[in-house]
């Protein structure tokens, strides 16, 4: 259950603001921000180890990122399904996901210049909606959804700290994460969480800044120095 913040400018002269922390399970081995890929040399991402996916990757001026959601694909038994790990690299290589994908559900964040789109896969559609400009947040399911508690909580407080300028632009998003992790990560309002309250394994782990404009995404990784509870990041 995943949190990304995204900001799309009003103009393509200015650059796609973007916040992703990752939750996952500690004992899944994952590689940091890095270039995994030997046969994509311009690519970089976190990779996943045991599908040898990625969560989060970019390549040239494409990000894409992937967050796990409700939904089974009809039909299929589980020997059936695929990995969802694929999906990001797909996406910025320039393909998108189409028709009925073999996997459990997710929501894709997919930035292309100053354009960016999320795909939703429920298992029964696939919804595709580009975002207005503006700050949006998402999580396990719709967009911007103020049925989600961590969403109702902080859209309004990401929405209003500024990212302009250059140098260090996701200081005033981390002071609002840091304000985030005031809760308890087993409240649901929380975004550096511990999900394990709510059925799932997963914790936060986490999380990466990135800058697109231009035709290059400037992305940032920083882990939590414990899973589930928030420190100070330093992307510098």
């Amino acid at each position: 259950m995943c949190t990304v913040i995204v900001r799309v400018p009003e103009s393509s002269a200015e650059p796609v603001r973007l916040l992703a922390v990752r939750d996952e399970d500690p004992n899944r081995p994952w590689n940091p921000l890095g270039a995994w890929w030997p046969d994509r040399p311009g690519l970089v991402g976190v990779q996943d180890r045991l599908a040898g996916g990625a969560w989060l990757a970019a390549e040239g001026g494409r990000l894409a990122v992937l967050l796990n959601r409700a939904g089974y694909p009809e039909g299929l038994d589980a020997a059936e399904l695929e990995s969802r790990g694929g999906i990001v690299l797909a996406s910025v290589a320039g393909s998108s996901p189409e028709g009925a994908p073999r996997t459990l559900g997710f929501n894709l964040v997919e930035v292309d210049g100053a354009e960016v789109r999320v795909t939703s896969w429920d298992g029964a559609e696939l919804r595709r909606e580009t975002l207005a400009p503006g700050t949006h947040m998402l999580a396990h399911d719709g967009v911007d959804d103020p049925a989600t508690p961590r969403i109702a909580a902080w859209h309004e407080a990401f929405e209003q700290a500024p990212t302009d300028g250059d140098a260090a632009w996701w200081r005033p998003w981390l002071d609002v994460l840091g304000r985030t992790a005031e809760l308890p990560p087993t409240d649901d309002r929380a975004i550096v969480r511990d999900n394990h309250p709510h059925g799932y394994p997963t914790v936060s782990l986490l999380a990466c800044v990135a800058s697109i404009q231009d035709g290059r995404a400037d992305v940032r990784y920083a882990p939590l120095d414990r899973p589930g509870l928030w420190n100070p990041l330093a992307f510098d």
